[in-house]
């Protein structure tokens, strides 16, 4: 009898159910760190003031391109682990792994250096005014401590994820998170720590969930059988990791780009408080797309699993009910912050000025943020699959291709509201490109589906003569 394996209800369990089964604890721990991220900004904003969320947005440029590095290791391991799972060769799947867990730890080490070594000129870069610096400063020099363990972290989740123990995935991110919302207020109001005693509370709670993690793969509860052999980096491996992972890259490392330009265009037309108002119409807009990228860390390890195993009807299935799901909750989302913009921002502060700034901002930012499910379930498909060139472009269109050009450009015409109507013309544009994309993949699974079918079809008969 031929040895079962725990990931292989990936290719058989209903697709509702099975998107329900991955995509919701991804969900859940998505959306209590977002709601982290929100509490944490309202802990500085009402603790520490609005200049300390500004502060707080000069460091997140430096933050995304450490998220990039570990989210572009961990989905490239993720796309090669899902597809080998499904194609039976799973001694290449731990390689990949095993690459990528190794590699992941070596990146966050030497970013780590590197930040230590050019604290001032990054900051400075990332747009840190005089007034700024101080806050950006304390916050990222602790921060930078922990950059090893959330890089690993980050990986980790994915290659869980990657096996179908998204409930593994949650209950690390729970940890993180719910950490973090329990240390916040001791080291930022009983310590008196102010933003240091913010980063503080990260690192610890980043720990935790990097422990969580190593022990997970240590006990040996993971599919993935690890053995020491397994962690020497393989450079085919790693190149293949890279390449598929490299949209990922570029979308993040876009983001952080696009922050430092946006630090700096807000401060020409609007100051240190519109690089305030951009922080936090950052967090509110992470809290309402969280879900949908969970959904999405669902969706990926089914189209990548049932991609490799040729089941290209149950990938069809996957990419329209992951789209429907994504439009109508971003939908949901789009109607509470239009309804309820000045309720919202006024939770991180009550500055009135702050609130004035960031209440325009908002009603102008989500104009298309119900499209935005069919972009990012796009952009994870051909990711999930292994293709490389599509992932990569749809990866920039939102940001690098479409984005930064606006927020250059509008603002010498319509001043600080320019770089507000940047963001539906990028989600327009991006949302466009990724559709007709996904139309005519769509229609090349249908085609490849009906290919297959004829062939098992046509191998039948021989199966049964042998059998005879």
């Amino acid at each position: 009898m031929a040895k079962r394996y725990t990931d292989e209800f990936l290719g058989t369990m209903g697709m509702r159910k099975l998107l329900v089964k991955l995509s919701l604890p991804a969900m859940i721990g998505m959306m209590v760190n977002a709601l982290y991220n929100v509490v944490d900004t309202i802990y500085l904003g009402r603790g520490v003031g609005p200049l300390a969320i500004g502060g707080l947005t000069i460091v997140f440029p430096f933050q995304m391109i450490v998220m990039a590095i570990g989210m572009t290791i961990g989905v490239g391991a993720a796309s090669v682990i899902s597809r080998n799972l499904g194609s039976g060769r799973r001694e290449r799947a731990y390689h990949a792994a095993g690459t990528a867990l190794t590699v992941s730890v070596l990146l966050g080490l030497l970013m780590t250096i590197g930040g230590v070594l050019f604290l001032d000129q990054i900051l400075r870069l990332f747009g840190a005014s005089d007034t700024l610096l101080s806050y950006a400063r304390s916050y990222l020099s602790v921060i930078l401590i922990g950059i090893p363990l959330i890089s690993f972290s980050m990986t980790s989740n994915n290659i869980v994820r990657a096996e179908g123990k998204a409930t593994v995935a949650m209950i690390s991110m729970l940890i993180g998170t719910g950490m973090n919302s329990i240390l916040d207020p001791i080291f930022i109001f009983l310590f008196h720590l102010g933003i240091k005693g913010a980063a503080i509370a990260t690192v610890i709670s980043q720990g935790l969930s990097f422990l969580f993690l190593l022990l997970f793969f240590m006990t040996g509860k993971s599919s993935l059988d690890l053995k020491i052999r397994h962690l020497v980096p393989k450079t085919g491996l790693f190149k293949e990791i890279v390449l598929i992972g490299l949209p990922v890259f570029v979308r993040q490392a876009g983001g952080s780009v696009l922050a430092v330009i946006m630090n700096n265009v807000l401060f020409i037309y609007g100051g240190d408080l519109a690089i305030s108002a951009y922080g936090v119409l950052n967090k509110l807009l992470m809290f309402t797309l969280m879900p949908l990228f969970g959904i999405v860390q669902g969706f990926q390890p089914i189209a990548g699993y049932n991609y490799g195993a040729r089941k290209f009807n149950r990938v069809q299935q996957s990419i329209k009910s992951s789209i429907f799901v994504t439009t109508l909750m971003s939908s949901f989302s789009f109607l509470i912050m239009m309804i309820f913009p000045e309720f919202l921002i006024g939770l991180f502060t009550t500055d009135k000025t702050l609130i004035s700034i960031s209440v325009n901002a908002m009603r102008k930012v989500i104009i298309f943020v119900p499209l935005l499910g069919i972009q990012i379930v796009g952009a994870a498909f051909f990711q999930a699959v292994g293709k490389a060139l599509p992932s990569l472009i749809l990866g920039m269109t939102r940001q690098i291709i479409f984005l930064i050009p606006l927020v250059l450009i509008l603002p010498h015409f319509l001043g600080l509201n320019g770089v507000w109507f940047s963001f539906p013309g990028a989600d327009i544009g991006a949302v466009t490109v990724t559709l007709i994309w996904l139309l005519k993949e769509l229609k090349s699974l249908g085609i490849l589906h009906l290919e297959h079918k004829a062939l098992l079809d046509s191998a039948a008969p021989n199966l049964v003569k042998e059998e005879i």
